[in-house]
């Protein structure tokens, strides 16, 4: 799959109510050593700010789960500081209370940022 792929991917799941995380992850269900049906599972608490907390980024989570999951545990820490750069911000609750732009195109960001080290 291309990186527009990818980002499509991430903003079509997210439209269909899927949570930024689930989004991100899902991105990349084909390259993930488990089946859909767990990836879903697994990222669902991590949506709203981990668990509706408003805390780290639901697509910020998805990154490091997607890279956990295919052994780029090393690029974690570096596409955190690409998305706040990038965004301003990794907390979700300031990033949503910025408005500078909508979780969806986020989602398709951080779908994008892996793509660039996958």
């Amino acid at each position: 799959m291309t990186k527009e792929e990818r980002m499509n991917n991430a903003r079509g799941v997210h439209k269909q109510g899927c949570n930024c995380c689930q989004a991100v992850v899902m991105a990349y269900a084909d390259r993930l050593p488990i089946d859909k049906e767990a990836a879903m599972g697994v990222s669902a608490p991590f949506g709203r700010g981990l668990a509706g907390t408003r805390e780290v980024c639901g697509c910020v989570s998805g990154m490091a789960m997607v890279c956990g999951l295919t052994g780029h545990t090393a690029d974690v820490r570096p596409l955190i500081e690409k998305f706040r750069t990038e965004q301003g911000d990794i907390v979700c609750g300031r990033l949503l209370a910025a408005g500078k732009k909508p979780c969806n195109e986020m989602v398709a960001d951080a779908a994008g940022y892996l793509a660039d080290i996958l």
